[in-house]
């Protein structure tokens, strides 16, 4: 027995709805998502390289030295503050309405988590205008 694929009434609108082109396209984008993703996660250790010329600084002349030495203690420019005298100074500069620029030095052997948490009481306050100062060969 032969199976007729015809309409019988062919003014009559199609009620169904063909999903294998929208399956075909969900696994399409599941393997690429499946095979893309370990491309971005950057989990390779690197030895960072050591600056080599003078960095170029800013035409502003306009700037604010806070530095960290091996014992981890905060210096304004060349006086010793603590971390909540830090704060008190990040705030006050945080209502100028054009801060200077923060050069944030600290010494090659101090761990990088003090490094951090200066940063981001830096970020905390919005001021975003922050330079990393490294040795120069």
């Amino acid at each position: 027995m032969a199976r007729k694929f015809q309409r019988k009434d062919r003014l009559s609108a199609l009620t169904e709805i063909n999903v294998t082109p929208l399956i075909d396209l969900a696994f399409a984008l599941l393997i690429i998502f499946m095979i893309t993703t370990p491309l971005l996660e950057q989990t390779v250790d690197l030895n960072l390289p050591v600056e080599t010329s003078k960095p170029q600084l800013e035409d502003r002349e306009d700037f604010q030295t806070i530095s960290i030495d091996q014992a981890g203690n905060y210096y304004w420019g060349k006086e010793k503050v603590t971390g909540k005298q830090i704060s008190d100074l990040l705030d006050t500069l945080s209502m100028d309405p054009e801060p200077p620029v923060l050069s944030v030095r600290a010494d090659a052997q101090l761990p990088y988590q003090y490094v951090i948490t200066l940063v981001d009481m830096i970020k905390q306050r919005k001021l975003s205008k922050i330079s990393l100062d490294t040795k120069v060969k």
